[in-house]
């Protein structure tokens, strides 16, 4: 896969932090969510691929406590996780937000890391990293959709918690951004953490992303790196996928 946005995704086998099990998720009539089982992993970044309706925004809202679950469950190798287990293990960071809209960059990420007791000697680094030093005083309601992305994603990495969900990490963002920011969400996973990204993007996935879970229709169609899905894959098609835009269509 092209690697050019970051470092070559890792295709060590790393342990399993978290487990989503048959998590199910109904509005009405309508199932949002049918079943959904995958692992995640620590130091990964594992990409959730699929497109807009096929549930992976109500996903991460099921797994980070937004949305309660009907069925299902997140669990550790010992066990169910509690609510308050869950909160101390994830962090999810929403698509499209603006909190405290009145206050500035600054504040946001000072305060963050207060509130959760995130690294504070890296709000400098990663100021740097995302482009934040002319926005440090710029209230957060003020920026525009790329750098408020920028800044809440940094806000996302100063947190403690082992496993981030980021919800369309990309959006707003240009060529270079996205490299910058990709490097800084593989560096993320380098130092232990499992990042969790939901991306309709098929090519921002292929260059950032070690694993994959891919979504259709509320349901998971395959789970695993590429060189797995792609034998999947061929072994549905009888032919050999190039890339995982054709990897995706052959499984969903």
């Amino acid at each position: 896969m092209p690697t050019a946005a970051a470092s070559a995704p890792c295709t060590v086998p790393r342990e399993a932090l978290l487990f989503v099990r048959d998590l199910t998720k109904r509005y009405a009539r309508l199932t949002a969510l049918a079943g959904v089982s995958f692992s995640i992993r620590r130091g990964e970044v594992l990409g959730l691929i699929g497109p807009n309706g096929s549930g992976k925004t109500t996903l991460f809202e099921c797994l980070g406590g937004v949305l309660p679950l009907d069925e299902g469950s997140l669990e550790t190798a010992t066990g169910r996780l509690s609510a308050d287990e869950r909160l101390a293990q994830i962090f999810y960071l929403p698509d499209a937000i603006a909190p405290w809209p009145s206050q500035p960059v600054r504040w946001l990420l000072e305060y963050v890391t207060g509130l959760f007791g995130g690294p504070a000697e890296r709000i400098p680094d990663l100021t740097r990293e995302f482009g934040l030093e002319p926005l440090l005083d710029t209230p957060l309601g003020s920026l525009s959709k790329g750098q408020r992305k920028r800044a809440l994603l940094a806000m996302g990495l100063l947190t403690p918690q082992p496993v981030l969900l980021a919800d369309e990490p990309f959006d707003g963002l240009d060529l270079r951004q996205t490299r910058e920011v990709a490097t800084s969400l593989r560096a993320a996973a380098a130092g232990g953490r499992a990042v969790v990204l939901s991306i309709h993007q098929i090519s921002d996935a292929a260059r950032v992303c070690d694993r994959f879970v891919l979504l259709s229709n509320g349901r998971v169609c395959g789970e695993g790196t590429f060189d797995e899905l792609t034998t999947m894959a061929g072994a549905r098609t009888g032919g050999q996928a190039a890339d995982l835009e054709q990897v995706f269509l052959a499984l969903t």
